[in-house]
């Protein structure tokens, strides 16, 4: 029999080469990969039962996943979120209602309180005041006794004036009483007419005397009574400028206190050229024109007044008219040179329709729909009338705009209705006893009631428990994050990334019967690597 050669070497044109060393070498490196991948499928079915247990409280549902891979899918339709769940959340927001109701035609300005007259109270002789008979910021009435000059010179200069004017009024008489006596005897012959005229003359001289004394007698008179010092109108008073002891003077440039009438008072304000065909025609036609005045934040109003009369020239620097108005001012609450913001009423819309103010974002509003939804409505803006406007748009009565909560929203947003009162009380609450209230606003509305009725050492433990519990949820639950159930959902989804990649049960839910550990899932065995050929015997 023929021997086989079982030598590895064989020989060619080229010489002798080595036959079996090649191939061992490529059979043990497809062995090696076969190893290495099963390890990697062996260490990642051990690794998705804990993560999906962790992924519950936000993963999404079937189908999130990729397929056989590690890194978490676009999510599915996962379960709803939970307090940081800002996608699916309703935002608490309070709404006002759309209504027709008449709307005043408002032009609005700026006027100065000017007093009806204003009064310097002077001394109108000089003195030393002895009397104060006011107090500062008192009303006062025409004529009433303010202060008291003292007295005695005039006295003494009105007695001397008056004693020169009974005598020159005793020698008056006794020269009247004898022209009588030269006429009676004039009439008998026994006198000469020359006589009777001299003492006639005389008779006329002391009359012009005691004329003279009497004017005298009644300037100092008048001298007198100026030490009793008097208001000269009803009105308010000021500060006073003197005080009792000083020596006052008609000179004196703030005299010793400022009187200013203000019941009445007027109030001066500009109105644009525009409109002064319209206030001429009502005013023309006997119509009261009412105005309005209010504070300095149109918070407070002061007065209720009507419109008096409008200047005869437009200030061609401005394009605007001056016009004046009437107050009572019963209440005393308006002052003279006070800056005022003024309401003229120049027309009426009768059944215009109106929104809230606050709701009103440019030219749009968010109306709240049937749903619970948000859309934004676009409107064209009117007349503002307190805290309405008019508007012009795709709105009917009874609908509700949002009128606070409004940053938070997008359109299609989920909202919740609530009083307006009790989201500043919820705000405020929340800001008390965390400091970071924009974070905060993010609570579902029953949440942010129920923080309200704790007390700061509560809400500030509550607080931190949820803080504690959402950071659990985020470092569990982020291969959800695409889906609608977002991270820290209170409702468990099936984990998306064992129904994806191995076909593995869902995790169970935090709180659900945990079932007992079965046996572990096959691992799917890796390609059976050829065996290496046995060396050939000799």
């Amino acid at each position: 029999m023929k021997r086989l050669s079982s030598s590895p070497f064989v020989a060619d044109a080229h010489g002798v080469r080595q036959r079996g060393r090649v191939r061992p070498a490529l059979m043990w490196g497809v062995v090696a990969l076969a190893l290495v991948a099963g390890g990697g499928l062996w260490w990642w079915n051990k690794r998705a039962p804990a993560q999906g247990e962790q992924a519950s409280a936000g993963a999404p549902g079937p189908g999130g996943g990729r397929a056989g891979g590690g890194r978490r899918g676009p999510g599915g339709p996962g379960g709803p979120g939970g307090p940081g769940a800002m996608g699916a959340q309703a935002q608490p927001v309070s709404v006002g209602v759309v209504e027709r109701r008449d709307m005043r035609v408002l032009i609005s300005a700026i006027g100065t309180m000017n007093p009806r007259a204003t009064a310097v109270v002077r001394a109108k002789v000089s003195g030393e005041l002895l009397r104060l008979h006011f107090k500062e910021g008192d009303e006062v009435k025409a004529g009433q006794l303010l202060a008291e000059i003292d007295p005695r010179s005039f006295q003494a200069s009105f007695n001397q004036i008056q004693g020169t004017l009974q005598r020159d009024q005793a020698l008056l008489k006794n020269a009247q009483l004898d022209l009588q006596r030269y006429k009676e005897l004039q009439a008998q012959d026994s006198i000469a007419g020359q006589q009777v005229d001299t003492q006639a003359a005389l008779v006329r001289q002391y009359q012009g005397t005691v004329a003279a004394d009497q004017a005298q007698a009644d300037a100092a008179k008048l001298q007198l009574s100026y030490t009793r010092i008097t208001a000269p109108i009803a009105g308010r008073l000021g500060l006073r400028q003197a005080d009792r002891g000083n020596v006052v003077n008609p000179s004196d440039a703030n005299g010793i206190v400022t009187i200013t009438q203000v019941k009445p008072i007027d109030a001066v304000f500009s109105v644009p050229e525009a409109h002064v065909g319209t206030l001429a025609r009502r005013l023309a036609e006997g119509r009261e024109l009412p105005v309005e005045l209010w504070d300095r934040d149109l918070k407070q109003q002061l007065g209720r007044g009507r419109l008096n009369a409008v200047d005869n020239s437009i200030d061609i620097a401005t394009g605007t008219i001056k016009a004046k108005a009437a107050f009572d001012n019963a209440e005393g609450r308006l002052f003279a040179n006070q800056f005022v913001n003024v309401k003229l009423e120049v027309d009426r819309l009768e059944q215009a329709l109106t929104v809230p103010t606050t709701a009103v974002q440019n030219n749009y509003v968010y109306l709240v729909q049937e749903d619970g939804t948000v859309t934004q409505r676009r409107i064209a803006v009117g007349v503002t009338d307190g805290d309405r406007v008019s508007v012009k748009g795709e709105l009917k009565p009874g609908e509700q705009v949002v009128v606070d909560g409004i940053d938070r929203l997008r359109e299609g947003a989920k909202v919740t209705v609530i009083e307006p009162d009790k989201v500043q009380k919820v705000d405020q609450a929340v800001q008390d006893a965390s400091g970071q209230p924009r974070g905060m606003r993010n609570l579902p509305p029953d949440v942010r009631a129920k923080l309200a009725t704790m007390n700061p050492d509560e809400r500030k433990a509550y607080l931190q428990k949820l803080r504690a519990e959402r950071g659990g949820q985020r470092n569990g639950g982020n291969g959800g994050s695409g889906g609608n159930g977002g991270n820290g959902g209170n409702v468990t989804a099936p984990a998306a990334e064992g129904s994806a990649s191995a076909g593995q049960s869902p995790a169970p839910s935090p709180g659900s019967p945990q079932p007992s550990p079965g046996p572990a899932p096959a691992t799917p065995s890796a390609p059976a690597a050829p065996a290496a050929p046995a060396p050939a015997g000799r």
